[in-house]
């Protein structure tokens, strides 16, 4: 009897040793407060690029408007794959031109009455947008160490790079210059003489 219960309880020991130690392999990651609102602001950032996008190509019919609001929505998707994976709800509305951010949503009516000018101020309009987007992201890459975190973030720059250089191209073509508002002129300059590619689509 006595040997019996001696192999009872090494074999619970046993079995209680194991599942700790799954428990532990198994925790999920969570992600800071930080993270998460830099996230969901993200989602819908790289909406208002594309909603300003989709709006000034239909009002202008300009290829790089549409060209480009494709590639946001791929940003877009890729934002989102991050939000599913970490169970954040999506913050993002199937409305064009509609944001749970009130930051985001003044600034999208801004940008729409500016696009609304002219071509010329739509274009400057979409450097200006990829301006603030490359800022915003080197401030989100402070905020993590995430390796899935700064793949998306590190894509979604060099993609804005290639996009910003596409908008002073069409200005310069137009005898029309572009000074950034939100990174540094240094920054900036180095963008511009540097060969676009290396973002696939993007």
């Amino acid at each position: 009897m006595k040997m019996k219960i001696f192999v009872a309880f090494i074999t619970g020991l046993l079995f209680s040793n194991c599942t700790n130690d799954n428990v532990n392999t198994d925790t999920e990651v969570t992600l800071t407060q930080n993270e998460i609102y830099d996230l969901k602001f993200l989602r819908e950032e790289e909406k208002l690029a594309r909603d300003v996008y989709i709006y000034s190509y239909n009002k202008y019919k300009l290829a790089i408007f549409n060209s480009i609001s494709q590639s946001e929505q791929t940003h877009m998707n890729s934002v989102l794959s991050l939000l599913n994976k970490y169970r954040i709800p999506d913050p993002s509305s199937v409305q064009m031109g509609i944001f749970v951010n009130q930051d985001l949503q003044v600034l999208y009516n801004n940008l729409i009455s500016q696009s609304n000018i002219s071509l010329i101020e739509a274009l400057k309009v979409g450097a200006t947008i990829e301006d603030l987007d490359i800022n915003d992201i080197d401030d989100f890459i402070i905020n993590t160490s995430k390796s899935d975190l700064l793949t998306v973030y590190n894509n979604l720059t060099c993609g804005s790079k290639n996009h910003i250089r596409s908008f002073t191209t069409e200005l310069s073509n137009n005898e029309v210059s572009y000074e950034p508002q939100f990174i540094s002129l240094e920054e900036y300059n180095s963008i511009i003489n540097t060969p676009s590619g290396g973002c696939g689509n993007n």
